[in-house]
């Protein structure tokens, strides 16, 4: 199955359902399940700003739940005004410094998060969740 990994607290806040969107640079035609990883780099700045939608821990270096990527839109002003009126705590103007937007819907969160270590890109998980 593929994998994304992504900053903490971002994955974090996928998968407990305050972000709708994770946001690259780089374009993906893969629609699909994907398992959202924990990696182990912070975005310390967010995790001071977002802490009230946040666990008192998050986890690092984790494969911590599951989503189907149904998009990738191109950022414009109209996506980035729409998801600022959505939350503009989560959805910053450092958000749409990025070329795409991956939806990701019918998210779940791990019961028991895997630990293993991330990769760059999507990257493949083999073993059955």
């Amino acid at each position: 199955m593929k994998v994304i990994t992504i900053k903490q607290p971002w994955a974090t806040l996928i998968v407990e359902g305050h972000k709708r969107f994770e946001f690259r640079s780089w374009k993906t035609s893969y629609r699909g399940d994907i398992l959202i990883h924990a990696g182990k780099g912070i975005d310390k700045e967010a995790m001071i700003r977002l802490k009230k939608y946040l666990p008192e821990e998050i986890p690092l270096g984790k494969i911590i739940g599951k989503a189907t990527l149904t998009d990738c839109i191109p950022m414009s002003k109209e996506f980035a005004d729409m998801l600022s009126k959505e939350n503009d705590d989560i959805y910053t103007t450092h958000s749409f410094s990025r070329n795409y937007g991956f939806k990701l819907e019918n998210v779940q969160k791990l019961d028991n998060p895997i630990e293993i270590k991330g990769q760059l890109g999507l990257w493949n998980y083999e073993k059955k969740i």
